[in-house]
């Protein structure tokens, strides 16, 4: 199994690019506080870089900036290639299947919260049916 849940904060706004087949690819980099202090009693945080494809790329890269608080599901890949002076480089990144916007930095600067309407639903059902009016005489309790 490889999972990976993360929530932290972008170290700087997300770098978008297109493949030559079109595909949005957005990287960035999350601070993820440890849940514990040093022995200095500060808070040490990590610094992951994540990846994520296709619309959720564009929409992340439209809404989040640096210091944007997000939530990333994915899992861990691992690639290598060589480097510009010959020696081959080993990166770790988590890929991204969902990223959910905590804490845009437009909401940070306004003080109230937003409905982002862009985010990925997991919900399959999401659009579809009618509402229905129901009344309390319909119910059989």
């Amino acid at each position: 199994m490889n999972n990976v849940q993360l929530i932290g904060r972008m170290t700087k706004d997300v770098e978008l690019k297109y493949t030559q087949n079109g595909n949005a690819v957005a990287t960035f980099t999350l601070a993820v506080n440890r849940p514990f202090r040093n022995h200095q009693g500060n808070q040490d945080a990590d610094f992951i870089r994540c990846q994520v494809w296709r619309k959720p790329a564009e929409n992340t890269a439209q809404y989040c900036k640096r210091g944007s608080q997000v939530g990333v599901t994915g899992r861990i890949q691992t690639r290598s290639f060589e480097g510009q002076d010959g020696k081959t480089v080993f990166m770790t990144e988590v890929v991204a299947d969902n990223v959910e916007f905590l804490d845009t930095r437009n909401q940070s600067s306004q003080g109230k919260p937003q409905n982002n309407q862009n985010q990925q639903s997991n919900n399959p059902y999401q659009g579809q049916g009618v509402p229905v009016d129901v009344n309390d005489e319909d119910l059989p309790f």
